[in-house]
């Protein structure tokens, strides 16, 4: 038999070979070890995760749902789990969404992955924020569309670039209005309307992504920009900051039924259903428990870590080094002087046992940026203080050279 090599690699199909690994996720394994303070990854804090009630739940599951929480399931989720989804958006915003405009994923990364799948061939257009959310980039291409990237401001989106972007053509938009992923901010009132009359007339669909929107702990709630009002809007959310990410819970609402068929659709092909026995015991958690009561505890507690980087970065951060100061979420976002790449600054950070994650990943389109994000909520307040001393002398050097 004659010894002939066949490489993988004339097989692999173009949109995989073309959508690179998570940086994320090497920088967290770069970052894993214990004397290293990271501010990298995306983690909620542990402290906040209701291991006794959830065990609770997962006893009663058990015992009162018996083989229905082990058996198969319905694609879009149980009945229960999406009629209490719809039940809380409505009582927070005055929607009025049931359970058939819910559709439960594994994790909301899932959602992504579906609407690229359902709306996006190669070549199609999609507006993301300048910068975005890594894994979003990652989501959508595979399935090769071209970025049309709107810069981000402190009110929102840049209006003259965005009203650009979709003329140049675009099928599908994907925002992130409350305390945005990577850089902490949230659109304010007067930016959300600007935002909603642009898309007013447009065939497209609006997609708002909000993990965080319950996680505010400054501030008062705003409005949704087109994701609950737009012939084609979109909500994204899931239970992984609020519950647990362990259990890869996430979900959207949409009135668009055509929409949702051909997500269901997309997502019977992927996995038929998530996890069952997981939705239960969500759902159980939910109904015995007030989750209003457990998201103060967490809003407090990320209020201070937050507090407490800001800080700390005020303290020892050079002059000419900013960064945002968010009102909920996990994150914040730093821009050193323009030419200093955080990527070069990455394994200096790392010899100081500090990590962060450099801004270039969160750009559709590659390119070497002065920016990094923070995450405050995996640390206590004085581990943060420590970290950030650290990290600052390491900025200071940078900028000095």
């Amino acid at each position: 038999m004659a010894d002939t090599t066949f490489e993988i690699d004339e097989l692999l199909s173009d949109g995989i070979t073309n959508t690179p690994p998570s940086f994320v996720r090497a920088i967290l394994k770069a970052a894993s070890d214990p004397n290293v303070t990271s501010f990298a990854g995306g983690l909620p804090n542990p402290i906040s995760f209701p291991q006794e009630k959830l065990m609770e739940s997962m006893e009663r599951v058990v015992a009162e749902r018996g083989a229905d929480a082990f058996q198969y399931s319905a694609t879009a989720g149980i009945e229960e789990l999406r009629g209490w989804i719809a039940d809380r958006y409505n009582k927070r915003f005055g929607t009025d969404y049931v359970a058939d405009d819910v559709l439960i994923t594994t994790g909301s990364q899932q959602v992504l992955d579906l609407l690229g799948k359902v709306l996006l061939d190669k070549g199609d257009g999609v507006i993301v924020e300048k910068p975005t959310y890594l894994a979003a980039i990652q989501a959508f291409a595979l399935n090769q569309p071209v970025f049309r990237e709107v810069e981000l401001t402190e009110d929102g989106l840049n209006i003259e670039e965005l009203n650009e972007a979709l003329d140049a053509g675009a099928k599908m938009i994907y925002l992130i209005p409350n305390f945005q992923n990577p850089t902490g901010l949230t659109y304010t009132e007067e930016g959300r309307r600007q935002v909603r009359e642009a898309l007013a007339n447009r065939n497209i669909v609006v997609v708002e992504d909000d993990p965080y929107g319950e996680l505010r702990f400054e501030g008062e709630s705003l409005p949704y920009i087109g994701g609950v009002n737009h012939p084609h809007g979109v909500i994204m959310g899931s239970f992984s900051k609020t519950v647990t990410p362990g259990f890869r819970m996430g979900y959207l609402l949409t009135k668009d039924h055509a929409l949702l068929k051909a997500l269901n659709t997309a997502k019977e092909a992927a996995d038929l259903h998530t996890n069952v026995f997981s939705q239960y015991v969500v759902y159980d958690y939910l109904t015995h428990n007030d989750l209003d009561e457990h998201l103060v505890k967490i809003r407090d507690l990320y209020g201070k870590q937050a507090a407490a980087m800001v800080e700390a970065m005020g303290e020892y951060f050079p002059a000419n080094v900013s960064f945002t100061k968010p009102e909920g979420g996990m994150f914040l976002w730093v821009t050193l002087p323009e030419g200093i790449s955080t990527m070069d600054m990455f394994d200096k950070a790392l010899e100081r046992n500090v990590a962060f994650v450099p801004g270039d990943p969160f750009y559709a389109e590659p390119g070497k940026h002065s920016t990094m994000r923070l995450n405050f909520t995996n640390a206590d307040e004085d581990t943060i203080r420590d970290g950030i001393r650290r990290l600052g002398e390491v900025i200071a050097e940078v900028v000095a050279e």
